[in-house]
């Protein structure tokens, strides 16, 4: 597999609900994208909903639109849906659904994509690769 993408995330505030069957978080966020594919930042509203029935593994949802500029030099817009599972060794690996107004990333849309969460300082890493 090789990078095709990494979005350094800054954790923002983390809203919590321990029910009586279960618990769920919302992490709010903001980061940036800087790679050879796309420059950027996460624009206001960035949010993780995660939740775990008891017993079962914690899920995860991130969903969050990225604003800059695509290999081409031009203005674009990415949105990112990056649905996962924190796996009982800790690792997160995701599945995201992309879409872009991007003609020069409009692959994106279609590839065969993996996120891997990392922890970085004050938040986490996501790298994408196929």
């Amino acid at each position: 597999m090789r990078e095709i993408m990494a979005i350094d995330v800054v954790l923002d505030e983390c809203l919590d609900v321990e029910g009586h069957s279960g618990k769920a978080c919302m992490i709010l966020f903001h980061g940036t994208c800087d790679c050879d594919l796309f420059h950027g930042r996460i624009l206001p509203g960035g949010a993780d909903t995660q939740k775990e029935k008891s017993g079962e593994l914690r899920t995860l949802s991130a969903r969050y639109i990225l604003e800059g500029t695509d290999a081409e030099g031009n203005a674009c817009r990415i949105f990112i849906e990056n649905n996962g599972a924190v796996q009982k060794n800790g690792q997160i690996t995701t599945k995201p659904v992309i879409y872009t107004d991007s003609k020069a990333l409009i692959w994106l849309e279609q590839a065969d994509l993996t996120g891997h969460v990392q922890p970085a300082e004050n938040g986490v890493r996501i790298i994408f690769e196929m």
